[in-house]
């Protein structure tokens, strides 16, 4: 049976999460001051975004809350006692400079326009609801995806098969008509596969490897991988 619909990740995905974090952590930064502890802003960003890996980590594997990873993110970095009420303010104090770098990756708009017609779209995000679907609504593509599925809500966070076979039931689809896209090997192309779904992952960066993994390295490859449905047996050609 063809694939009839695209699930996307949305982060580093449709959307350059890594560069609007940077960006917007050293925008927050010039206004609030470097913390102890930082020599330069880009040390301060740098570790940013080692504690940002290390508490969505932690969030995905459900030992924290939503707000709790914001707060503690925030706590971490400062290196200072903050009231619940103090790290949300600073959080959101951050949020505004990181939503101004907020950008598309080139390749989105041609790929999903490419699909229309032919492909039913959906996300699914290891994030809460209200965020992405704020950021999708800025960015001009909410109207593109039929669903927004989200870690926060669903209560279980990508690669568990659960968060992905979520979003095949509120597509009202069989796991093996859908192709799940995302930046990362394993959370993405290799969690969708195990649950049954065709998995593809997006090596913007060119790392390569894995080959029993379908890759590529832009979205512009996304249709033509589509238009074969091979069941993607040539895995890495497509890098």
């Amino acid at each position: 049976m063809p694939i009839r619909a695209v699930l996307w990740d949305i982060d580093d995905t449709l959307f350059d999460h890594t560069a609007a974090a940077a960006t917007g952590m050293a925008r927050h930064l010039a206004v609030e001051g470097l913390p102890p502890g930082y020599a330069t802003a880009e040390e301060a960003v740098e570790a940013w975004q080692r504690l940002t890996r290390r508490h969505w980590a932690r969030f995905s594997a459900g030992e924290t809350d939503w707000p709790g990873q914001r707060r503690d993110r925030a706590r971490e970095f400062l290196g200072r006692a903050l009231d619940d009420d103090e790290a949300d303010a600073w959080f959101e104090r951050h949020v505004s400079h990181y939503q101004s770098a907020w950008a598309l990756f080139p390749d989105v708009v041609p790929a999903l326009d490419a699909l229309t017609g032919t492909h039913r779209h959906a996300v699914l995000s290891n994030s809460a609801t209200e965020q992405q679907h704020h950021k999708l609504t800025v960015l001009g593509v909410r109207d593109r995806f039929e669903s927004l599925l989200c870690a926060a809500e669903l209560g279980v966070s990508k690669p568990a098969a659960g968060a992905f076979l979520a979003s095949c039931e509120a597509l009202g689809l069989d796991a093996h008509e859908v192709l799940y896209v995302g930046d990362e090997p394993d959370i993405d192309a290799a969690g969708a596969t195990a649950a049954g779904l065709m998995g593809v992952w997006l090596d913007r960066r060119g790392r390569g490897g894995r080959p029993e993994l379908a890759r590529i390295t832009g979205l512009d490859q996304l249709p033509g991988l589509l238009a074969g449905d091979t069941r993607f047996g040539a895995s890495d050609t497509f890098g």
